[in-house]
């Protein structure tokens, strides 16, 4: 049982060397997520502690052996596969003025004709509150649509009817 445990934090150890150096280490030539540091560690430590676990239940040597290898492949395949899934994750940019434009904003305070209100328009988990001018009154706590940005401080504001 303790060289499964020597394996599994061996393994541990490979993990928190993939954590720190941030792939430094990943054989990119050999497959690229399947040999990653983050999969090698991953099936490493499950190798170690799956086949503890199966020898402390009383497991024979080659058969604990077995399930730490069955069970490291499993391991192994979700790092590769969750390494993957962050590295080819969509980086947005934050949303500028401009890109809000035609959204529908929220009328905090009242805008009066002539005047400048208050408005908040939400876009990708972004909360924008602009000051904003409209083509007439507008009350408060109603909706309306972004119509064009003035400036990156005013915008051009219109209502909006919603069918009853």
């Amino acid at each position: 049982m303790t060289p499964f445990v020597i394996i599994g934090i061996c393994g541990v150890g490979v993990l928190l060397l993939s954590l720190l150096l941030d792939g430094i280490l990943d054989l990119d030539g050999l497959a690229g997520d399947w040999f990653s540091t983050a999969a090698l560690g991953g099936f490493v430590s499950a190798l170690g502690f799956g086949g503890a676990i199966a020898q402390g239940a009383g497991a024979p040597q080659l058969v604990a052996t077995g399930i730490g290898a069955g069970a490291g492949l499993l391991v192994g395949w979700f790092c590769a596969w969750l390494t993957r899934l962050v590295r080819s994750g969509a980086t947005d940019e934050t949303p500028t003025t401009r890109d809000v434009v035609g959204w529908d904003a929220q009328v905090v305070s009242a805008i009066p004709e002539g005047g400048y209100g208050a408005i908040t328009v939400r876009r990708g988990g972004h909360t924008f509150r602009f000051n904003a001018q409209a083509e007439r009154a507008l009350p408060g706590h109603r909706g309306a649509r972004h119509r064009r940005a003035l400036t990156d401080r005013r915008d051009g504001r219109r209502d909006v009817r919603r069918p009853p």
